[in-house]
C-alpha cells in the first residue's frame, strides 16, 4: 500500500513537469539581463525618494491603469450615444448620422417589420438607388440625395450602408457583418428634368418611409414610386411656353421696358421656348437647345433697332436671357462645393459654363448680323434703368411666379415663393438703389434672405428646399450685366466685354453663396439632432456639423 502511494507520488500531475523549460522546485528562473525590460522612466537603483513630480511635468511617469480598473470603452458595441430626435425632420437626422463616423453611429431602430431570415437586401438597395435617381435627377443637392438614401436604408433595416452621390452615377454598399462579404449596387442618371411636384412626391414618400409611426411595407413604396413616375406633369406645354413669354417681359419691365417692350421680349422668348422643344425632340443636346433659344429674343431686339424706333431694344434681348440663364444649376454646384461633393459640384459648374456658352453664341450670332445689317446698339443704355419700385416690385413677383410654374412646382407652393422672390427684391432694390450698395454684395444679402426663408418654408413643410428657393432668385439673375458684356464684345471692345462677363459671374456666384449662407443660418433657429451629444466629442470638432 505504502508503495502504491509512493508511486502515485512520483507520478507526474500533468504535462508540465515533461516540460525543459519548467523550473525544479523551489527555484526562482533567472531573467536574462538582455531581456529585462527597461525604460528611461525607471529610477536608478540606490536613489533616494524623493518627492513626485508635479502633474504635468516631463519627468513624471505616464499615468496608466491595469486591466481591471480601466475606464469604459470609448465607443460602445451599440454605437456612440447621440440624441436624435424623432419628431425633427429626416433631413437632419439622417445628415447628423452621415457626418459621423462608422463605428460611432448609432444603431437604428427599424421603422418596418421583416421577416425572420432579414430584410431583402438586394431589393432595399434597389428601391434606395430608384429614390436617389429620382432626387438627383430633379436638381436636388449630393448631400440631401445621400441623406434620403440612408434613410430609406436604415429604415428597411441595413445599418451599416454607406451611399455615394456623384454626378451622374449613384451607388450604395451595405457590410452585414464584419465577416460576411458586401453587397453594392449602383444606377446611372442619363435623363434629368425639372419637375418639383415629383421632387416633392418623392420626398413624402421618404418621409413616409422614415416614419415610426407608419408601416409601410417594400411592396407599398414601389408601388407609389411607380405611380410618381407615372404621373404627368402639372402645367401642360403650351402653359409652359405662355409662361416663359410672362418671365421675359417681367424681367424687360424689370430693367426698364415698357408695353411694348414687354410684349415683344414675350414673343421672342415663347418663340425661343418653341424652337428650343423642337430640338429636344429631334434628340440635340441641351447645349444646341440654349444656342437656338437665345436666338429669336436677340433677333427681335436688332430688328427694333434697325427699325430705329424708340423702344428700348437692350431690355427685349434682357429679359429674354433671364429665362434662359441658369441659375438652378449653378445654385446647385455651388451648394455641392460647400458642402464637401467636389466631384458633383465641378461637373455642375462645367455643364452652367457650357449652357451659358450656348447662351452667349445664340446672341452673339443675332448682334453680329446686326451689326452688318447696320444697327447701331447703344452699350452703355442697358446699364441705365429708371428706379419704379412699385412697378419693378410688381414685375419681380410675376418673374418668380411665372419661374415657379416652369419648375413644375406644386400649386400650394407657387404664392410663397412669389413672395419670397418680392422680399428679395425689395431687399436688393434697398440696398443697392437707396443704399448705394455695389451690387454684388447687395445681391448676396437677398439672395441669403431667400436661402433663409426657403429653408424655414421647408422645415415646415417637411419639403424639399428647392422650391421655395430655386424661383425666389430669378429677379436678380445678372441678366443686364451679361447682355452689356455680350454687346461689348460684338463691338469688338474684348476687354470691356469679358469683364462685364466676370462681373456677370461674380454676381451669380454671390447668388449661390448667399442661398447656402442663408439656408445653412436657418439652422440657429432649429434644434439640430445630435447636437447636446456632439459637444462632448472634442474630438470631431472638425468633423461638419458638429
Amino acid at each position: 500500500m505504502a508503495e502504491a502511494d509512493g508511486a502515485e507520488d512520483r507520478k507526474p500531475q500533468s504535462d508540465e513537469a515533461h516540460s525543459a523549460f519548467a523550473a525544479p522546485p523551489g527555484m526562482e528562473p533567472e531573467v536574462p539581463e538582455e531581456d529585462q525590460p527597461t525604460s528611461e522612466f525607471v529610477r536608478p537603483a540606490g536613489a533616494g525618494t524623493v518627492q513626485p513630480e508635479p502633474e504635468g511635468s516631463a519627468f513624471a511617469p505616464p499615468a496608466t491603469y491595469s486591466g481591471r480598473l480601466s475606464p469604459p470603452a470609448y465607443t460602445p458595441g451599440q454605437g456612440f450615444p447621440v440624441s436624435l430626435m424623432k419628431e425633427s425632420p429626416w433631413q437632419d437626422r439622417m445628415r447628423t448620422m452621415l457626418r459621423m463616423p462608422v463605428d460611432v453611429r448609432p444603431v437604428p431602430e427599424v421603422v418596418h417589420k421583416h421577416s425572420e431570415t432579414g430584410p431583402a437586401v438586394g431589393r432595399v438597395l434597389d428601391l434606395t438607388l430608384r429614390i436617389g435617381e429620382l432626387l438627383l435627377a430633379g436638381g436636388e443637392g449630393a448631400e440631401d440625395v445621400e441623406a434620403a438614401m440612408f434613410a430609406v436604408a436604415r429604415s428597411y433595416g441595413l445599418d451599416r450602408c454607406e451611399p455615394t452621390v456623384t454626378f451622374t452615377l449613384l451607388s450604395i454598399t451595405h457590410q452585414p457583418s464584419l465577416v460576411d462579404d458586401p453587397v453594392s449596387a449602383s444606377r446611372t442618371v442619363r435623363r434629368r428634368g425639372t419637375d418639383y411636384t415629383r421632387l416633392a412626391a418623392v420626398y413624402q414618400l421618404v418621409d413616409d418611409i422614415s416614419a415610426h409611426e407608419i408601416e409601410l411595407s417594400l411592396e407599398e413604396a414601389y408601388r407609389r414610386l411607380a405611380e410618381i413616375r407615372r404621373n404627368r406633369h402639372p402645367y401642360p406645354s403650351w402653359v409652359l411656353t405662355a409662361a416663359a413669354g410672362l418671365l421675359a417681359g417681367a424681367a424687360s419691365t424689370l430693367v426698364g421696358g415698357g408695353v411694348v417692350v414687354f410684349f415683344a421680349a414675350a414673343i421672342g422668348a415663347m418663340l425661343g421656348d418653341r424652337l428650343a422643344w423642337l430640338c429636344a425632340g429631334r434628340g440635340l443636346p441641351e447645349f444646341y437647345q440654349f444656342v437656338v433659344a437665345a436666338m429669336p429674343p436677340a433677333a427681335i431686339g436688332v430688328a427694333l433697332k434697325l427699325a430705329e424706333t424708340d423702344v428700348r431694344a437692350s431690355a427685349v434681348i434682357t429679359g429674354g436671357l433671364f429665362a434662359l440663364l441658369p441659375g438652378r444649376a449653378l445654385v446647385a454646384a455651388v451648394q455641392d462645393g460647400l458642402t464637401g461633393f467636389y466631384i458633383t459640384a465641378s461637373a455642375r459648374l462645367l455643364e452652367v459654363m457650357y449652357l451659358f456658352i450656348g447662351i452667349i453664341m445664340g446672341v452673339l450670332v443675332v448682334l453680329y448680323l446686326g451689326l452688318q445689317l447696320g444697327a447701331a446698339p447703344k452699350p452703355e443704355e442697358v446699364l441705365q434703368i429708371t428706379q419704379r419700385p412699385l412697378i419693378q416690385i410688381a414685375a419681380s413677383m410675376v418673374l418668380v411666379f411665372t419661374f415657379a410654374i416652369l419648375l413644375q412646382q406644386e400649386r400650394s407652393t407657387v404664392g410663397i415663393v412669389t413672395l419670397n422672390g418680392g422680399v428679395a427684391w425689395v431687399t436688393f432694390g434697398a440696398l443697392h438703389y437707396a443704399g448705394g450698395i455695389p451690387p454684388v454684395p447687395s445681391t448676396a444679402i437677398a439672395a441669403g434672405l431667400v436661402g433663409l426663408f426657403g429653408q424655414l418654408f421647408s422645415r415646415y413643410r417637411f419639403a424639399s428646399a428647392l422650391p421655395y428657393t430655386t424661383a425666389a432668385i430669378g429677379p436678380l439673375l445678372p441678366g443686364s450685366a451679361t447682355y452689356y458684356g455680350l454687346l461689348l464684345i460684338a463691338e469688338n471692345r474684348l476687354n470691356e466685354g469679358l469683364g462685364s462677363l466676370v462681373n456677370a459671374a461674380a454676381i451669380a456666384l454671390a447668388i449661390a453663396i448667399g442661398v447656402n449662407l442663408g439656408s445653412e443660418t436657418s439652422r440657429l433657429f432649429m434644434r439640430i439632432p445630435g447636437a447636446a451629444s456632439a459637444a462632448k466629442r472634442r474630438a470631431a470638432k472638425r468633423t461638419r456639423g458638429f
